[in-house]
């Protein structure tokens, strides 16, 4: 029986020749797109309406060579949080040890090494280790964003934190009535600190210039030299960022 004569429902997933693919029904769509999250390994078929998730995976079926095309650049696992195992977080390395105690991270040993107490009990609990990322990552941008934001002659905003899978910063400038606002991914906080740090110099130079013009490139510049080697670094392994910790509870 043909894979197109059944149906379907929101949020089904579906297997083409060893290839995952979710249904999705976005109101949103004008029409049906096809997206590869690099994350989970998992493509995604979106449709307008629930009477064209038929359409939409028969679109997918017909993309599959090129659905394993991006597939083969999917990052491998992450590798598990152990006790005493290590995690690069905002340039250093943390030694991770669920002793069962409250939360504490040392600061850095002769060694340069901080150690991240107290994430868990006999093992390490992600959501914990995410949380104290989550906290030292706000603290750093707050300082970097700082630093940028006086070279540029500009008041720093408030820097909150988000977990979005397609943008590492957003930046809103002041209007009339609100103030300007920078957020960053915080999982830029598990990448090379100088790509993180070129990620914040790009948002605040979006509060001089709302789009991607060569003045806009020209205040990056002055801020972190040249950008090219750090997008390339998120282009290639940025999508791995997101396989390293959960989402932490609130």
């Amino acid at each position: 029986m043909s894979l197109f004569k059944f149906s379907y429902a929101d949020g089904q997933l579906l297997q083409i020749e060893g290839v995952k693919v979710r249904l999705r029904v976005s109101p949103r769509a004008r029409r049906i797109t096809l997206r590869v999250d690099r994350a989970t390994g998992e493509a995604t078929a979106v449709a307008p309406s629930r009477s064209a998730l038929r359409e939409a995976a028969r679109f997918a079926s017909e993309r599959r060579a090129w659905l394993r095309a991006q597939l083969e650049d999917v990052p491998p696992p992450a590798p598990a949080l152990i006790a005493d195992g290590r995690l690069e977080v905002l340039g250093q390395v943390w030694r991770l040890q669920p002793d069962g105690r409250r939360p504490l991270l040392t600061q850095p040993g002769l060694d340069g090494i901080r150690q991240l107490r107290g994430c868990g009990e006999a093992e390490v609990d992600p959501m914990i280790v995410a949380r104290v990322v989550r906290r030292e990552a706000k603290t750093a941008f707050a300082a970097s964003a700082l630093v940028h934001c006086a070279a540029l002659g500009v008041e720093r905003p408030p820097i909150g934190l988000m977990d979005a899978r397609t943008r590492w910063g957003s930046c809103t400038p002041a209007q009339k009535g609100r103030g300007a606002s920078i957020r960053l991914s915080w999982r830029l906080a598990l990448a090379p600190w100088a790509v993180a740090d070129y990620v914040v110099a790009h948002e605040c130079a979006h509060l001089l210039e709302g789009n991607h013009g060569p003045r806009f490139w020209a205040h990056v510049r002055t801020l972190v030299g040249d950008p090219a080697p750090h997008r390339r670094w998120l282009r290639a392994e940025g999508a791995r960022l997101h396989g390293l910790l959960a989402t932490p509870r609130a």
